[in-house]
């Protein structure tokens, strides 16, 4: 699930999305005219660009560890909030794949992986409190995003039988990525009464929290090695922002303002901050080599922030390069195994207003 800052609307899933759910595109009054896959400076590090997913709204792919599969999430027509679905990356005729559920289709879901292993599917659901979709935020308050207590953490076979649940803390438990060993799990949680990142063992067992500042840490991704963990923050400094998130916190609220991207070690040590530019920074996933990020941002719309791109970025914060120019919304990227294909979430070629589906390419470096 994702969030952001003053994103007028993005759409369902993006921050608390990822975890909690960032919206995935901007506000259109009428069905978008076809576009290109590729838009003019794209070319530089994407080609032969793919469409896997086509209606509704589709975000989070992440790839299997053999990076045959990628599950991710959908919502559209009959499917009235987040399930998670599955799909091969490549079919014998090369057309898009029909998309499997693996979830319950209940409640809202957000944040799936397979366990390298294979067998089993890792995310998050609403479910077993109500089969009803979660109630929408308040939006009296402004842009706010709900943290829903109801989110629990859960693990199925790839066909969706043998659910099993992984948290049984009470308050928001979702945003769950796993190494790539299938050993450790991190995630978001609001257990201690603040939201924060955890990680636990892939059974549940041995929960360690790494942050403890006030205010919202979250969307923890792995580094191919297992050893960092890349994240997003915002943490009130005022006392006006501290009292307005802890005001909304307590209705189970937050406010997203400026995003960073952090990193730390695997134990939660040597934190530092990658970007500084008040901007709604998000969905940050490291490239292969483990020196360099890819995430979204929106640093480039100031005036309205709907316009959300890729950015590549060097750990110690240099080295920051645009990746696509598609004037709305990108986002969600992650690469292969091997780092010579990106897949990730954008509103290019949409056939209905605020449709958002998931895109594939290889990655020149």
């Amino acid at each position: 699930m994702f969030r952001k800052s003053s994103l007028p609307a993005l759409t369902t899933a993006l921050l608390l999305t990822a975890a909690a759910s960032v919206p995935l595109h901007s506000q259109q009054s009428n069905p978008p005219a076809p576009s290109p896959l590729l838009v003019p400076g794209e070319e530089k590090h994407l080609r032969n660009v793919r469409q896997l997913t086509a209606g509704g709204q589709n975000a989070e792919a992440y790839f299997s560890a053999d990076d045959k599969l990628l599950s991710f999430q959908h919502q559209g027509d009959g499917v009235p909030c987040d399930q998670i679905y599955i799909i091969p990356v490549d079919t014998p005729d090369g057309k898009p794949a029909t998309p499997k559920l693996i979830s319950t289709g209940k409640g809202r879901t957000t944040c799936s992986y397979v366990f390298p292993l294979g067998d089993r599917m890792l995310f998050s659901s609403t479910h077993a409190a109500s089969p009803e979709c979660p109630p929408k935020p308040d939006y009296s308050h402004g842009y706010v995003w709900p943290i829903y207590s109801t989110y629990k953490i859960y693990t199925s076979k790839l066909d969706g039988r043998d659910l099993r649940l992984l948290t049984d803390a009470p308050g928001y438990n979702a945003e769950a990525t796993i190494t790539r060993d299938g050993k450790k799990i991190a995630f978001t949680s609001t257990r201690n009464g603040d939201l924060d990142i955890y990680t636990m063992d892939a059974d549940g067992r041995h929960v360690k929290q790494l942050t403890h500042e006030l205010g919202y840490d979250g969307g923890p991704f792995w580094s191919y090695d297992g050893k960092k963990i890349v994240y997003r923050a915002e943490h009130p400094k005022t006392p006006q922002e501290i009292a307005d998130y802890k005001a909304l916190y307590a209705q189970g609220l937050i406010r997203p303002g400026n995003l960073e991207i952090w990193v730390m070690d695997a134990d939660g040590s040597n934190k530092h901050q990658v970007t500084h530019n008040g901007a709604a920074n998000f969905a940050p996933f490291f490239l292969p080599d483990g020196k360099r990020i890819i995430f979204a941002s929106n640093m480039n719309d100031p005036k309205n922030g709907r316009d959300f791109d890729l950015y590549v970025i060097n750990l110690d914060g240099t080295g920051l390069e645009r990746i696509t120019y598609y004037p709305d919304f990108d986002s969600f990227p992650m690469f292969t195994s091997d780092g010579k294909r990106l897949v990730w979430a954008s509103n290019r070629n949409g056939k209905q207003p605020h449709e958002t589906n998931i895109f594939i390419a290889d990655w020149v470096d």
